[in-house]
């Protein structure tokens, strides 16, 4: 849903295809420019600007290149791609059609999540009515040479296929495990060829972008982070749901919103991310400060935290694909240290060790899941330590 104090890129009134339409008769480096220039970032977490992902990509010299649409929404508490598949399917079939020319591709791939398998009719539906329109096929629009096509491609519900690697590794039938980089996939990616590999939400607003224009689009949010995001909002609020905001607006202003003004911490980033307590409400969801990939869990007054750990720390011991040490040793005995606090009997000692532990595994996991896995119970301990430290008796 937009807000009604908010303006509005992803869910606002506009043309059918209007950023395609617009695309045909541009050339491809001025499109490039154009979303270099709207400043937008990958939407999935990481925050990579798009403009320099699509250019790497459109000056890699190769005849074959693969556009892939990451729809692999594994992150507890995030759902807002969900949305986009389901309610704005066009919009991000148009951004990986304007990405395909840009970059040169003529195929184009969506890595659907597993458990998402109840969309794939629909998406093949829409598919199906865009090639019927000429917004898909061979020659799009009348434009001679402009041939792109995109098909569904079904994950095994692997968390770890998120990270791109992981998930080009899952798409050529391989065990869902990230590779080592470089080579990078816009150089080395899909069947060994360049690909681009953005979040749904990028592509919506990648379409967006060329249909509004660079100025537009940056003129919203912040000048390091610009235009909206969807927030998936969860927890103890009372307004729940998916939220269309500006970059760069406070955890404080997003509670309001929601309904969630008596919470004692906010989970930003989902079960990757930081606890954020309180007393640091005025942080900004933005890439330079509170970034994340859109997931929000509000948790109340009379939420227990340590079992928030736990319940975090639960699911990165399950998902780890046990390649690298730090990750597949280092959640367990994260898991285990948490069990120790809760049952009280966790010094002070072995909390430091812990926390040790845990910081050594943002440093040498092999790839984001490790790297992350650690953020939630760190956050967590560093401003709840008085809480957690009330029942230990050791």
């Amino acid at each position: 849903m937009s807000s009604k104090n908010h303006p509005s890129i992803l869910f606002r009134e506009s043309q059918p295809d209007e950023g395609l339409k617009k695309a045909v008769g541009l050339k491809r480096v001025d499109v490039i420019s154009m979303v270099r220039e709207s400043g937008l970032r990958g939407r999935g977490g990481a925050g990579f600007p798009t403009g320099v992902k699509w250019n790497f990509a459109a000056l890699a010299q190769d005849e074959t290149k693969y556009v892939v649409c990451n729809a692999d929404e594994g992150e507890p508490g995030t759902f807002k791609d969900r949305v986009l598949l389901t309610e704005r399917t066009d919009l991000v079939l148009e951004g990986m059609t304007i990405a395909g020319r840009t970059i040169g591709a003529k195929e184009g791939i969506i890595y659907l999540r597993g458990e998402y398998d109840y969309l794939r009719r629909h998406l093949e539906a829409v598919i199906a009515r865009r090639e019927q329109a000429n917004l898909l096929g061979d020659d799009i629009l009348g434009t001679a040479g402009f041939s792109f096509r995109i098909h569904v491609h079904m994950g095994a519900g692997a968390y770890v296929c998120g990270e791109e690697t992981a998930l080009i590794e899952s798409m050529e039938g391989h065990r869902g495990e990230p590779r080592n980089r470089p080579p990078f996939p816009v150089n080395t990616g899909y069947m060994g060829h360049p690909t681009v590999v953005n979040n749904v939400e990028t592509f919506a607003l990648a379409a967006r972008v060329v249909a509004l224009g660079a100025e537009t689009f940056a003129k919203v949010g912040l000048a390091s982070s610009t235009g909206t995001k969807l927030f998936s909002v969860s927890g103890d609020c009372t307004r729940p749901g998916v939220y269309e905001l500006p970059m760069g607006l406070t955890i404080e202003e997003l509670l309001r919103e929601v309904g969630g003004e008596d919470a004692k911490a906010v989970q930003v980033g989902g079960a990757s991310g930081t606890c954020v307590p309180h007393k640091a409400f005025t942080r900004r969801l933005a890439f330079d400060d509170a970034s994340t990939g859109g997931s929000i869990i509000v948790f109340g007054p009379q939420r227990d935290m340590l079992r928030v750990a736990r319940n975090f720390m639960e699911f990165f011991d399950e998902e780890s694909c046990g390649q690298c040490t730090p990750c597949r040793r280092g959640n367990r005995v994260l898991l285990e240290g948490i069990e120790k606090l809760e049952q009280g009997v966790c010094t002070l000692t072995y909390l430091s060790e812990l926390k040790a532990l845990g910081e050594s595994m943002q440093l040498a996991s092999k790839c984001g899941l490790g790297q992350s896995s650690p953020n939630a119970f760190l956050s967590i301990v560093e401003h709840f330590k008085d809480e957690i430290l009330a029942r230990q008796t050791a």
